[in-house]
């Protein structure tokens, strides 16, 4: 999933990319005719290294600091805690990077590049109607998008210092004190649909969202009304398993499957188990039912090709994974940041999900073999998890 003012990507983290701070930098002497014609070359440089759009934004949300203290004083970030811990800072580009003038939001397509866009969705749909397929969000199968979007962005900051010289500038992918939603739907790149990610008309949401936070008072976009094309569809909400999407425009993270799966660090609520199907990373739902994204892109890199697997294993054949098998073949994924436990955790609760609706003996013996077997896990937590799918044998769907 993308960031967004009303629900964190997963695996948001605080960007460690390295500032240029410039006293008298020679960009200072550029003129507007000179700055427009470098904003165009941002962007035609941005498609160069497999962005599908570059916009420009200045720093002002103060539009959005209500709706941000008001998602935090309901609790709806549940236990992340660094969602609060930047105050309006995450609001505030110039206090967040002083000096900055500009934010350069970046999008990256992330389907695979041999999906083919006229099936995919109906394709996932039916993985996810299968109790025994592990399900993992499309955008976690492949390399970990922290990497490719940072490489790439410092490669276009890279090619903006060769133009004009040193700038004070810093990289952010994903990062957690940045309103990446906000900021792009200021760049015109989008708009928040009700889902709370950026929609676009001709990508819908299946994309990544980076910035560049500089000092060079660029040219900016035109931005796009939130939820100017979203009319008077609820599918999202509607097809949301766990109901996590409480109005439009607002995602209450304690009920969502990704954050439950990714961010929640212990047991997930008895209430939401079975409501969590086979989902054992993310959750993609509302993007998959969204009509917007019958115009989803598959993107010009091999980066986000499927791996291990995650595009077709079993919930068993991961559940059998080791730790040093999880280790290393999850090396450069974003899922690894999780850990094991956690891993085991939401496979165990898929797997009774599976136990649960299997029709014969045929069917929940494997089911039944595979959870045993980490019946003595030494970890509380997947002990609990294995426990409760077992349980889940003879219970009515």
């Amino acid at each position: 999933m993308k960031a967004s003012v009303i629900f964190p990507a997963p695996a948001a983290q605080v960007e460690t990319s390295s500032t240029s701070g410039v006293a008298d930098a020679p960009h200072a002497s550029l003129d507007a005719a000179a700055l427009a014609a470098l904003a165009t070359r941002i962007k035609t440089w941005g498609r160069e290294l497999g962005f599908g759009r570059i916009g420009i934004a200045d720093t002002d949300l103060e539009h959005a600091e209500a709706g941000l203290q008001a998602w935090l004083d309901a609790g709806c970030h549940g236990d992340m805690d660094y969602m609060a811990n930047h105050g309006m800072k995450r609001a505030r580009p110039a206090e967040l990077v002083p000096g900055t003038l500009r934010v350069i939001s970046a999008r990256m397509d992330y389907l695979p590049q041999d999906t083919d866009p006229a099936t995919w969705r109906a394709q996932e749909d039916v993985r996810q109607q299968d109790p025994n397929a592990a399900v993992v969000s499309v955008y976690a199968r492949g390399r970990d998008y922290h990497k490719v979007l940072r490489s790439r962005l410092q490669q276009l900051a890279d090619r903006i210092s060769a133009e004009i010289g040193p700038f004070g500038y810093r990289v952010f992918t994903d990062s957690a004190p940045v309103l990446e939603v906000a900021l792009a739907q200021k760049a015109g790149i989008g708009w928040r649909g009700k889902h709370t990610l950026l929609l676009s008309r001709d990508a819908g949401s299946m994309f990544f969202l980076g910035e560049l936070f500089v000092d060079v008072p660029l040219p900016v976009d035109v931005s796009l009304d939130a939820g100017e094309f979203c009319g008077q569809c609820r599918r999202c909400q509607e097809v949301c398993p766990t109901g996590a999407i409480v109005s439009p425009y607002r995602v209450d993270a304690r009920l969502c499957v990704s954050y439950l799966t990714i961010e929640h660090k212990g047991a997930i609520p008895e209430a939401l188990r079975a409501k969590m199907g086979n989902r054992v990373y993310g959750c993609d739902d509302c993007q998959l039912f969204c009509p917007w994204n019958k115009f989803a892109r598959p993107s010009p890199l091999t980066d986000f090709a499927p791996r291990n697997r995650l595009d077709a294993a079993s919930l068993a054949e991961l559940f059998a994974w080791t730790e040093s098998e999880f280790l290393e073949r999850l090396s450069g994924s974003a899922i690894r940041r999780i850990g094991h436990e956690r891993w085991l955790r939401n496979l165990a609760v898929g797997l009774g999900n599976a136990l649960r609706a299997a029709a014969d003996e045929t069917a929940r013996a494997p089911l039944r073999a595979a959870l045993t077997a980490r019946a003595d896990h030494p970890s509380a937590l997947v002990r609990e998890h294995v426990a409760w799918a077992l349980a889940q044998e003879g219970v009515s769907p």
